[in-house]
């Protein structure tokens, strides 16, 4: 049986990283090139370790289920990424965003693995902006920042509202030199259906390629996990429809201990949904909460009033508005992390204030930001007494240029116009902080098997702030990875190829094609949708903004009974020889239906409150934070890790117990 390592080395929180490397064993240039390595997914925590470890030597091979790295789900994170580089000059530090970020979650993330993130953020800024991603910079010149929700400082790098994607650029940019090269294989349109384990050791991956339907052997040293988070447990997310939990789920099942499944987190600002049809969420950026104002009506009247298309939003004064996050957090206002964000706009919802048809959304309204940036610029401009209209103009125009495409994006979803009237958002499932646990090398409980950005627990504890995933994929892929596995290659330098001509990798093979051939050959009543769909309303109504023992205990035999009819009735339409998507969400859903039920097991289990993960049984009752999630530190500061044992029921919990030296244990407030 596996045991909780964490391997966190001993030593002042702040020299921990620097003396760590300095004594990790490495591997010489020349024994690299006798070393391979697999990396499953290329979004940025995946591409950017592809290329630096061939950029170091190693022999990559990348597996992408895209038709490209390109279109990872990486390219849809819009607001920035987060680095303590201070060039504001507002107070910023490495132990600053530590900080924010060990208190953003909630105090649930492991301080040493933060401390790290924090150190290597303003390495990450310094390696994009030498690829030529393309950041905002400010009059002078200088790189921009902007400020994203939970911290009192601006140190959000962005590219307009197209962060994600001109980072993903750079990585790929990094990764065609090393393919040209031949150091990275490129696997494009490929997905690893399980771990080869030989001896203890990850040593490869069967895959099938998604075009033909050919069933392939893998093998390498050592095997990297990349492959993003399992949002889509929900069917509804701002995922892209495509993102899966299947890779973590496989190496779950082989030994590596997942963890912290219930932590998953509800974005603020996303569109409603328009109707029970809909397959995906859209999300509008953080970013947008600097600038705009987030209520909804004072008075229910004309809450109705405008359901009832009687009233327009702009109809209704200052005072007819409840500003709700400005008067409940006045120090944090619109920029509370997102957990206090989605839960205030779920509560006002929940009251009946909500602003559409379905009672489920609130305004973001960006007049005051217009009005603030026109009178700016008309005195920037010397316009002396301008007009409303003049300074109107001016203002959308600042507006624009820091958020266009967002605007655009949103126009041609709801088919509004948000520089007229407000936005319409409510809270969607977004990120996952839970994943495969892992130690500070980021090397899971099986031997040589890795797992990197979203994949991972490690850095986020129970909410993650926004800007915080691209920093942490980033820091995982170019930062440290690189140097940890190559601490556990070093014994690698002389083991020469992995066959793939073993007992083992047929083995995993057959158990693949098996699986295959049931869903080819199983003649039931409903498609693969239709589970999905129902497994995501079970989540989104017994674990999703809000969780009791009643709904979780129901969840868990409601998603077992559906796991259960979907083996007996599922059915998969086309042949396994071919390009045959049902038959690749067919696999996919088969995982989020046992997923789900250890999501439900790992948050009825948590009898505690902590940032996403809302139990309405622990609340505070009285005093200032009235209303707001309380923790149990006394029993529950500790990372869950499960270890696999057939059914999800019977998961075993593994704890690893957390450690503050360095930051005070206490309550929340952003008030």
């Amino acid at each position: 049986m596996a045991i909780l390592d964490s391997k966190v080395p001993k030593g002042p929180l702040k020299d921990k990283w620097t003396d760590y490397k300095d004594h990790i064993d490495l591997v010489n240039p020349a024994n690299k090139r006798l070393i391979d390595v697999i990396v499953v997914g290329t979004g940025l925590a995946g591409g950017s370790a592809s290329a630096t470890l061939a950029e170091l030597g190693y022999n990559v091979k990348a597996f992408a289920y895209q038709d490209s790295p390109r279109r990872a789900h990486s390219i849809a994170a819009q607001g920035g990424i987060n680095a303590a580089k201070n060039y504001q000059g507002d107070g910023d530090s490495f132990y600053r965003l530590f900080y924010d970020t060990v208190k953003g979650g909630d105090y649930r993330s492991r301080e040493a693995n933060v401390y790290r993130l924090a150190q290597v953020s303003a390495n990450i800024i310094d390696q994009c902006v030498a690829q030529g991603v393309p950041f905002a910079r400010d009059y002078g010149g200088q790189l921009d920042n902007r400020s994203f929700g939970g911290v009192l400082v601006s140190r959000t790098f962005y590219a307009k509202g197209q962060t994600g994607q001109q980072l993903l650029l750079g990585a790929y940019s990094a990764m065609n030199r090393q393919i040209a090269r031949g150091k990275i294989e490129m696997f494009n349109r490929h997905e690893m259906l399980d771990v080869v384990i030989v001896d203890g050791k990850a040593r490869g991956i069967i895959a099938r390629n998604l075009v033909t339907g050919e069933i392939e052997r893998h093998s390498a040293h050592a095997v990297v996990i990349a492959s993003g988070g399992y949002g889509n447990v929900y069917f509804l997310s701002t995922n892209a429809m495509g993102s899966n939990a299947t890779a973590a789920w496989k190496i779950h099942k082989k030994g590596a201990f997942f963890a912290n499944p219930c932590y998953t987190q509800i974005h603020p600002t996303c569109i409603p949904r328009s109707g029970d049809y809909q397959s995906k969420l859209t999300l509008m950026s953080e970013s947008l909460r600097n600038d705009g104002r987030i209520w909804v009506p004072k008075n229910m009247d004309d809450v109705m009033a405008i359901r009832e298309g009687r009233k327009k939003p702009t109809d209704l004064s200052e005072e007819e508005r409840d500003y709700y996050l400005e008067r409940r957090y006045p120090a944090f206002g619109n920029l509370v992390p997102r957990d206090v964000a989605s839960r205030a706009a779920k509560e006002r919802c929940d009251a009946g204030y909500g602003v559409n048809a379905t009672g489920e959304a609130v305004y973001l309204d960006f007049k005051s930001a217009i009005e603030r940036y026109g009178k700016e610029q008309a005195k920037l401009k010397g316009i002396e007494n301008p007009s409303a209209a003049k300074i109107t103009e001016l203002g959308e125009a600042i507006v624009e240029a820091k958020y266009g495409n967002l605007f655009q994006m949103y126009e041609k979803i709801v088919d509004d116009n948000p520089y007229k009237t407000p936005m319409m958002i409510y809270p969607a499932t977004h990120y996952t902080m839970g994943g495969i646990w892992v130690d500070y090398n980021l090397m899971t409980t099986i031997p040589g098997c890795y797992a990197i950005g979203e994949a991972n627990f490690s850095d986020h504890g129970a909410n993650r702030l926004g800007a915080s995933a691209l920093m942490q994929g980033l820091a995982d892929g170019y930062f440290v990875l690189p140097y940890t596995i190559g601490d556990y290659l070093a014994d690698d330098i002389r083991t020469g190829k992995i066959s793939t001509d073993t007992k083992e990798f047929e083995e995993a093979e057959n158990a693949v094609k098996d699986r295959i051939d049931f869903f080819i050959n199983n003649k039931g009543e409903h498609s693969v949708d239709y589970y999905h769909k129902k497994l995501g309303k079970i989540m989104w109504e017994k674990c999703g903004m809000a969780r009791n023992e009643q709904g979780l205990k129901e969840a868990m035999t409601e998603i077992k009974a559906l796991r259960e009819d979907f083996w007996k009735n599922v059915t998969v339409p086309g042949d396994a020889n071919e390009m045959n998507p049902e038959l690749e969400k067919a696999g996919r859903v088969a995982d989020f239906l046992e997923l789900g039920e250890l999501f439900a097991k790992d948050a009825l289990n948590r009898t505690e409150s902590c940032g996403g993960h809302f139990r309405e049984e622990s609340v505070e009752l009285d005093g200032p934070q009235k209303g707001e999630a309380k923790r149990d530190d006394e029993n529950f500061a500790y990372v869950a890790a499960w270890e696999y044992k057939g059914e999800p029921a019977d998961a075993v919990l593994h704890k690893e117990e957390l450690e503050f030296n360095d930051i005070e244990l206490k309550q929340r407030s952003y008030k």
